[in-house]
């Protein structure tokens, strides 16, 4: 059970979300192997010391440097935030587009049919439609069916608008560098 140095640099909204990627990505490509991958996955959280690498007004390099042992295996490590992020200003952060469908629609009753996992087999409008499909399905794939009443709009779909988020001119993710001892 030894441990490694490491330094990572990520981007997110926040030190959080960048850490958690991080993580994330390390899981993936490394395993999790019980907490011993040898990565920043192997860490319990972080710690922001972004103030104190500003008043020390060294080089990022050599902060690092002169404070990795700070961190501690199976501990938290150090974080420092390089480059600020930058929020949605904009007044109204959506859009909304509508989708408008021609006719008139109206609301029937379906009798669905699904297998033993949930996935739809067929749709009937009446019950015993629905009950010899199902027994069909049955009896062929030896498995358990079920038939649920659906209400289903009738002459098109039924959604009705799309909310996009609209992203700002200046909006941009900040950028971190974590840094300490990985478990392996």
């Amino acid at each position: 059970m030894g441990a490694s140095s490491f330094t990572n640099r990520g981007k997110g909204k926040s030190m959080s979300d960048a850490y958690n990627r991080l993580c994330e990505d390390a899981k993936e490509e490394y395993g999790h192997q019980q907490g011993y991958n040898g990565t920043i996955s192997t860490t319990s959280g972080f710690r922001d010391v972004t103030e104190e690498f500003k008043r020390s007004k060294k080089e990022l390099n050599t902060f690092i440097n002169d404070n990795i042992d700070r961190a501690d295996k199976w501990g938290s490590c150090l974080a420092i935030c390089t480059d600020q992020p930058k929020g949605n200003t904009n007044k109204v952060k959506s859009q909304v587009d509508h989708i408008v469908s021609k006719g008139t629609k109206k609301w029937i009753l379906k009798f669905v049919v699904t297998d033993s996992n949930g996935n739809t087999i067929d749709s009937k409008r009446t019950k015993g439609d629905a009950v010899k499909v199902a027994r069909e399905y049955s009896e062929k794939h030896q498995r358990r069916t079920s038939i649920h009443m659906e209400k289903v709009l009738e002459g098109g779909g039924s959604k009705v608008a799309e909310i996009n988020y609209k992203q700002s001119t200046s909006e941009k993710q900040g950028t971190y560098v974590f840094f300490g001892w990985a478990a392996e």
